[in-house]
């Protein structure tokens, strides 16, 4: 970027051109940095006139930015300082190791030599480390051609508090200025430009160069938190050079007066952006810690398993019984389904014992306090009990909610549902929820929102009703006022596109689109699939993620289903319906390789598009009076 800082007394006024008549910077949130000039001299690379070396500091730079008529220093700082006697000898004898000649100058050429060199091998690094970082890209799938071509909105990165950066996202909006690599140059080492954000999504951010106006050819997309992105500023304290793209290098006399009007007063990233981001990716779990565990087979008990992997707060566990560990289960640290060791017995819940009679040698217990808390409640008074009737999301079937019914009151508010006309004779398939849980709903809520609730296996009495239901079961209805009716606000909008695990295969991140809002309650729906594979989610879910979420944790990202995977599935679907399985896994997608079987409940039910979506994120009475 600019080559220095140093405050100065230099006369910017001559920049005042009819080339640097440009429209002011419009005013951001204050929370950002602003960028200032007391006086500065901003200095710029042109890639013409070759690099020199500033005589007082040693700083690199191209020739034609540096300050006087000999080009020999790059800052007026710089000359004063160089210009008394004592500084003089000083500089020139460490320089050239003898008193001072005419030759001093010309000596300057090797210090330039050694310190290109070095850069060049520094860069050199660099790009191999980032080869060896680097996230395998899904072949064809880009989220900038995608959002641009459809003209699509994502989700904000605030949306998703448990995302990287999701609590301290700030004003990061259209219009801020960062420092990025400069594409469009030919110069053998990498350069670096200012750049304006003209769109964001999510993490991804469509920049354009500064001095391309109107022009967006040469518009790019890159992700906000990666590493090739820097405030305002960071070319001046690393030494790296500013160089305007080829494209408008004609187009103004004057960059360095350019520079100076642009930015003046314009917002950029905090100097602490980089740091910020990798602390927001440190993550607590670790791989050999021991945890509880839904078991995919047997929703009604946890097992133990063993973190094999972290990937963006993402675990892979592996049943501690699986010696090829290949039994595994992918969920995030902040899930429901995974809890410390001992929990189940706390509670009451069910637990399969392990065949292992000790833990195997650096296996380890993790810690009770990085699990997620969930919130406390009373259950002295008027609680929930057994037989009591509810509306709740069916775990093995994330597409529909159910008539279901609590099997057994645990400790601690926890609760065991039951989905009525498909349970198994053992209660292998009963699942637990917490009593807050945004997954169970008081009777008669899909009936006030206009979802289409999935009344029970071989119920012949329809259109469904629960007064009716209740009185032939000789049931009561939960009472409304023990569930959780906290609607936070969420900031996701119907349209909004974001990155969402498949739960029904949750080792899938997929592109997904928000297609309702009910409340708290998302339909989230994966672009290229068929409305049957949706899914309601909590929209503080953390198996959500902004846009680039994938990109930016190395996280492999799968894209809408292609048009021949759409045909198969579609027709697949018409010719036969599957009995729904005890696994934990449903409804599956194909991966960029194959195409998954699917298991489709017995009965298929649309959902009403109707005008009760609630797209406000504030609380609103959706409980509809129980029938007496």
């Amino acid at each position: 970027m600019f080559d220095g800082y140093d405050s100065c007394s230099e006369d910017t006024s001559s920049s005042s051109s009819s080339d640097e008549s440009e429209e002011e910077v419009a005013p951001l949130p204050s929370s950002l940095p602003i960028i200032k000039n007391n006086g500065q001299v901003y200095t710029y690379p042109d890639g013409k006139s070759g690099m020199a070396t500033c005589e007082m500091c040693g700083m690199v730079g191209v020739r034609d930015a540096f300050y006087s008529k000999t080009k020999r220093f790059c800052s007026v700082s710089c000359s004063r300082s160089y210009s008394s006697n004592s500084k003089k000898a000083s500089i020139l004898a460490r320089l050239q190791g003898k008193p001072p000649t005419k030759k001093a100058k010309v000596l300057q050429k090797q210090p330039l030599v050694a310190k290109l060199a070095a850069y060049a091998q520094y860069q050199a690094t660099l790009q191999n480390q980032a080869k060896t970082k680097a996230a395998v890209p899904v072949e064809g799938f880009s989220w900038g051609n995608y959002i641009n071509s459809n003209s699509f909105t994502a989700a904000p990165v605030t949306c998703f508090k448990h995302a990287p950066m999701g609590t301290c996202w700030g004003d990061i909006a259209e219009g801020v200025r960062v420092e990025v690599p400069n594409t469009d140059c030919s110069l053998p080492t990498k350069v670096f430009w200012i750049a304006g954000i003209v769109k964001l999504a999510g993490y991804n951010a469509l920049l354009r160069y500064e001095g391309f106006e109107n022009d967006s050819s040469l518009d790019f997309w890159c992700n906000v938190c990666g590493s090739d992105i820097h405030p305002v500023g960071w070319c001046a304290t690393s030494g790296k050079p500013l160089v305007p793209p080829r494209t408008i290098q004609h187009k103004y006399t004057n960059w360095k007066a350019f520079l100076v009007k642009r930015l003046t007063g314009a917002k950029t990233l905090p100097p602490d952006f980089s740091q910020k981001v990798s602390e927001s990716m440190q993550y607590p779990f670790k791989t050999s810690m021991r945890v509880e565990v839904v078991d995919k087979t047997h929703l009604c008990r946890t097992r133990v398993a063993v973190v094999e992997s972290v990937i963006g707060g993402r675990l892979r566990l592996v049943y501690e019984e699986s010696e090829d560990k290949t039994d595994d289960f992918w969920c995030h640290m902040y899930s429901p389904l995974i809890h410390h060791i001992g929990w189940s017995r706390s509670i009451g819940h069910r637990f399969k014992r392990s065949d292992i009679t000790k833990k195997q040698d650096g296996h380890f217990d993790a810690p009770p306090h990085l699990f997620m808390k969930v919130k406390e409640v009373d259950a002295a008074g008027e609680w929930f009990k057994e037989g009591m009737k509810l509306e709740a999301i069916d775990p093995l079937n994330l597409s529909a909610i159910c008539v279901a019914t609590i099997r057994k009151v645990l400790a601690d508010g926890y609760l065991m549902i039951g989905i009525d006309g498909s349970e198994a004779a053992d209660g292998s398939d009963w699942f637990c929820y917490h009593a807050t849980s945004p997954s169970i709903f008081p009777v008669g809520f899909c009936e006030i929102n206009m979802i289409e609730l999935t009344p029970p296996r071989g119920y012949a009495k329809l259109p469904f009703k629960w007064f009716d239901y209740l009185r032939e079961t000789d049931s009561i209805a939960a009472p409304v006022k023990l569930f959780n009716k906290e609607v936070p606000n969420h900031g996701f909008h119907v349209g909004m596109k974001l990155e969402a695990v498949d739960l029904m295969e949750p080792r899938l991140v997929c592109v997904a689109t928000v297609t309702r809002i009910i409340h708290r309650l998302l339909r989230i729906h994966f672009d290229g699939w068929e409305e049957e594979y949706d899914q309601w989610v909590d929209c503080e879910s953390p198996d959500l993620y902004p846009v680039g979420w994938c990109q930016l944790t190395g996280y492999q990202l799968q894209p809408p289903a292609p048009q021949s995977s759409r045909d198969s599935q579609s027709s697949s679907s018409k010719q036969k319906k599957k009995a729904k399985s005890q696994q934990y896994k449903g409804h599956k997608k194909m991966t960029s390789l194959q195409l998954k079987e699917e298991l489709l409940d017995g009965e298929e039910y649309s959902f009403l598009q109707g005008a009760s979506d609630q797209e406000s994120n504030g609380s609103a009475s959706y409980y509809i009076k129980q029938e007496p």
